[in-house]
């Protein structure tokens, strides 16, 4: 691979999506403390629905969406507050969205921006997402429910339309003015006054889906954010990760082997937990495809080892971090088994 290849292009997806029925665990940022600031211990609560208590402090980790939504309904009950999803949403930003927020706020316009959510946050974010951008002749609404019955969800549905109120905000700054907001909720009569307060609109209740309404004329914002240079970048990996996400179960774990091994926690536990399913399954869904996780992490850690030799600018220190080893000397060992050759020497031929 050249260097111009290195510096334009990427290996593969930098992680791996979720898979059915999950969600990236940036939901929660922010629910420590959130928990803590009303004295609960927030390992407790994660615990009663199953979640690792890690998902907290890796954002990009997987959570199951039943196990979100329990948890926020369990929270609704647990602090006495009926509208925990709003409240614990106004603690939190855009971000929560990842790469989709920043690939937004580089689109052109409004009407861009949001086809960029529609589009990529059953991708990225989770695959029970189905948003949706619906124009009528002079008014739009920006609709979002689920894929699958999960129950009860009115808690996520109040952290939704605050979160994606925020972004719609930030994205078309001062003159995005919404309309109201529906919600497929029955909250008590005395709770509407203070969720139109906080997202600023009013509100529809009962609604037959969930819905941001605001004037047509607003698609055609121009975004002060606008960056074409990115938004074709981050666009173009985006669509290489869905259509990474079409391939084979084997290319999927390798690609979250290849975004986890920098983190020197790259298990086949945690790829289990990743793809909901059990280690027993998960190696016997390698094995039916002629491979075994152990096997795949050694060639990716070979693969992307003889890439960032390539790279000038990458000091033996950093190839051994991003590879996941510990110190140079084991990625040395390794580098050596694999090719007869030091990696100093590897580097060295390149030079020729």
């Amino acid at each position: 691979m050249s260097e111009d290849a290195i510096f334009y292009g990427l290996e593969g997806p930098l992680d791996a999506v979720p898979g059915k029925g999950q969600m990236r665990a940036a939901n929660l940022r922010g629910f420590s403390d959130f928990a803590r600031g009303r004295g609960r211990d927030a390992r407790a609560i994660l615990e009663r629905t199953g979640i690792d208590m890690r998902a907290l402090g890796d954002p990009d980790s997987h959570v199951g969406a039943q196990a979100l939504v329990d948890t926020f309904e369990y929270c609704s009950s647990l602090f006495e507050d009926p509208l925990f999803g709003l409240h614990f949403a106004q603690g939190q930003d855009a971000e929560v969205f990842g790469c989709i927020t920043a690939l937004a706020r580089a689109a052109a316009d409004l009407r861009t921006a949001i086809d960029a959510l529609v589009s990529y946050l059953p991708i990225i974010h989770s695959p029970e997402a189905a948003p949706e951008l619906v124009e009528g002749e002079r008014s739009a609404e920006l609709r979002w429910g689920v894929v699958h019955d999960l129950g009860i969800n009115d808690q996520a549905n109040l952290q939704a339309v605050v979160l994606q109120m925020k972004l719609l905000r930030q994205l078309g700054g001062a003159d995005f003015t919404p309309r109201y907001v529906q919600l497929a909720i029955d909250p008590r009569p005395c709770d509407v006054a203070e969720i139109e307060r906080v997202v600023g609109c009013r509100l529809h209740v009962r609604a037959p889906v969930n819905a941001i309404g605001f004037q047509r004329a607003h698609l055609d914002l121009p975004l002060a954010s606008s960056n074409r240079l990115l938004y074709r970048l981050l666009g173009g990996y985006l669509d290489r990760v869905r259509s990474a996400n079409r391939i084979t179960f084997t290319q999927r774990v390798r690609d979250y082997i290849r975004g986890d091994l920098p983190k020197g926690h790259c298990t086949i536990e945690r790829a289990a937990e990743r793809f909901a399913v059990s280690v027993r399954t998960l190696q016997g869904r390698l094995a039916e495809e002629q491979t075994s996780f152990s096997a795949m992490v050694e060639d990716v850690r070979r693969t992307l080892a003889e890439s960032y030799l390539r790279r000038p600018d990458a000091s033996l220190d950093e190839i051994a971090e991003w590879l996941g080893y510990g110190e140079q000397t084991s990625f040395g060992r390794a580098f050596k088994r694999w090719t007869g050759t030091t990696p100093q020497k590897y580097r060295q031929d390149l030079k020729g």
